[in-house]
């Protein structure tokens, strides 16, 4: 039987950890910590190198996304496999020890194995032999009825690509099956980027080429009228919502850096020209979060109306920052101060922002628990963000940086930012890991609403963070 610490245990080491915060950690505990914090993912919680979002702490339930997990099912949609994966790869380039190296490669091939003849992956991969028959992965036999969708939605192709070429460097490009599988799935991404720079949201045959015609090159606008009620029409050709252009961007910049490739950065710069074509005409010059072919916002799901977003709004500003930082070309940089200006006018009395404006009003715009479209935000469900944090203090300030700063200094600041810790984090991370290796939380797990889960809840994306957070003080201790 697997001896697990009680939730009040754990509460305690946690709160232990207190009194070693007035000194740097050890850094002989921090890598102790690390390499039982990964054995443990590695060996105890790994299915077939795959991992999902959450477990319960007794390791008999597993889930992602709104589903349970099953014995045989792994997830790609982060914190998923590619998560765990990347934090391995963090904690191999902070010791150099191999062991890490293995735990990723193992990750990577279950990733390369669960690849779509569409070029990309689905949320999750099914490790049984008997169910892959179900999928269009690259290996299995074409079949009537397979899921062979490819999607982009949520980072799921672009975290499993992003890991997939850091891994592909690590060992030097010698995995013909991990290198292989990043130039396929890089091809598939572009060969699907439309005419304007950009992307649909999922496919289900390998993108052909598109009809010129049928996709112009234009402008956004605003429609001549749009319905108030949501039509189930699903019009959308062009994608922002939850950071689809914005993951693709920051993927074939990843890959141009990594391979020196042309075609890479040359997709990226399209994608960004799609952002600046995305821009909407004054009265409000930020972005939608979908667009028909025309460039028209349009509906999405049932609860995201044709609107301003607030949220994609800002992702996109930080992304516009990014492609000057990486491209040193300053259109990047030309729609950013109208777009915080409107945003700005548009903050709610609290200091939010809505998630939606309304066309042209600018009237935050709610949905009723039984989704009818409202500008009272009182009875919103609560699965949707209708109202999201600002961010717009901190972009403004990154604005001004990236207007007074060198590409050196920004590129120098970028990678100052991505080897960051905080004592205090590393010093809790190395308290509150129990004897197994795992890092127990209280909780449980959403998808077992009739089990509580006594013996708390294990998130892959804590791993993630604390591995993140042991490396790089591990690698600031060995430059000292």
């Amino acid at each position: 039987m697997k001896k697990t610490l009680s939730l009040l245990a754990v509460v305690m080491l946690c709160f232990s950890a207190a009194h070693l915060f007035a000194k740097s950690p050890d850094v002989d505990e921090a890598r102790a910590a690390l390499r039982k914090a990964c054995e443990f993912f590695d060996q105890q919680v790994a299915v077939g190198g795959g991992y999902v979002w959450q477990y319960s702490g007794d390791l008999q339930l597993s889930e992602g996304e709104g589903k349970t997990a099953g014995t045989t099912t792994v997830w790609v949609q982060p914190p998923g496999t590619p998560t765990i994966g990347e934090a391995f790869l963090d904690a191999y380039d902070a010791t150099g020890e191999k062991y890490y190296l293995d735990a990723a490669n193992k990750a990577g091939q279950i990733l390369a194995t669960g690849q779509m003849r569409t070029g990309g992956w689905f949320y999750s991969i099914e490790t049984s032999p008997e169910k892959q028959a179900e999928f269009g992965y690259r290996h299995t036999k074409p079949a009537k009825k397979q899921q062979t969708r490819t999607t982009v939605d949520d980072n799921t192709t672009q975290a499993a690509l992003h890991f997939l070429i850091r891994l592909d460097q690590a060992n030097e490009r010698k995995l013909p099956a991990i290198h292989d599988a990043v130039k396929f799935g890089l091809a598939a991404l572009i060969a699907a980027q439309r005419p304007n720079g950009g992307w649909a949201q999922n496919w289900k045959e390998y993108p052909a080429p598109v009809d010129k015609k049928a996709f112009p090159v234009v402008k956004a606008s605003y429609p001549a009228d749009w319905s108030r009620k949501w039509l189930n029409d699903w019009t959308g050709e062009y994608f922002l919502n939850d950071d689809v252009t914005a993951d693709l961007i920051d993927l074939f910049l990843q890959a141009y850096d990594a391979y020196g490739d042309k075609q890479y950065l040359a997709a990226a710069e399209r994608g960004g020209d799609f952002l600046l074509l995305a821009q909407m005409p004054d009265p409000q010059p930020a972005w939608a979060q979908q667009y028909d072919e025309q460039m028209h916002p349009v509906w999405d799901r049932k609860f995201e109306p044709p609107a301003i977003s607030g949220g994609e709004s800002q992702q996109v500003i930080a992304t516009l920052m990014q492609l000057y930082r990486e491209t040193g070309k300053a259109k990047y940089l030309d729609p950013i101060p109208a777009a915080l200006r409107y945003l700005n006018s548009s903050l709610l009395p609290n200091g939010k922002l809505a998630r939606f404006y309304e066309l042209q009003t600018n009237r935050p715009l709610y949905f009723t628990n039984d989704y009818q479209l409202t500008y009272d935000a009182s009875d919103v469900p609560d699965h949707y963000s209708f109202v999201i944090e600002s961010r717009l203090k901190p972009l403004a300030e990154e604005y001004e940086r990236y207007r007074s700063r060198t590409l050196e200094q920004l590129a120098a600041g970028e990678a100052k930012k991505r080897a960051s810790f905080s004592e205090e984090k590393v010093a809790k991370a190395i308290a509150s890991l129990d004897e197994r290796g795992a890092w127990v939380e209280v909780g449980s797990t959403k998808n077992y609403p009739k089990i509580k889960n006594a013996s708390g809840v294990i998130r892959s994306q804590t791993f993630a963070d604390n591995v993140r957070q042991l490396s790089n003080y591990i690698a600031a201790q060995r430059q000292e």
